[in-house]
């Protein structure tokens, strides 16, 4: 069981209570996940359905955690993209961009017109 917070027990509970909901009324269920990934598609519950029986109900949390999550994985690449562009390059990488911008700039000399081309 995850601890709650006394703060969050009471709210929940006052909630519920408005709602008419009892707790007794609530049914839920932890579903593991399928297919490859070892031991521990066997030993971890992926998702919890909340099911209130009068209604029928049902509410999948990992839906919830899903979004939440994607919201932190895009913020950490955005955050992983914006340290790529400031990291300094090593030495090696330097001195091979520099090797072809000196190349790049030898072959555009050599297809300038020399001046003897201009004395005619």
């Amino acid at each position: 069981m995850f601890p709650v917070s006394p703060e969050k027990a009471r709210a929940l509970r006052a909630r519920m209570e408005r709602l008419a909901v009892r707790e007794e009324d609530l049914e839920e269920r932890f579903i593991r996940s399928r297919g490859k990934g070892g031991q521990n598609v066997n030993k971890v519950s992926t998702c919890v359905v909340l099911r209130h029986v009068p209604t029928g109900i049902a509410v999948r949390l990992d839906r919830l955690e899903a979004r939440e999550r994607g919201a932190a994985a895009t913020a950490l690449q955005e955050r992983e993209r914006i340290r790529r562009q400031k990291r300094r390059r090593s030495r090696r990488a330097r001195e091979k961009m520099l090797a072809n911008k000196r190349a790049q700039g030898e072959k555009k000399t050599a297809r300038r017109p020399s001046l003897a081309d201009y004395e005619g």
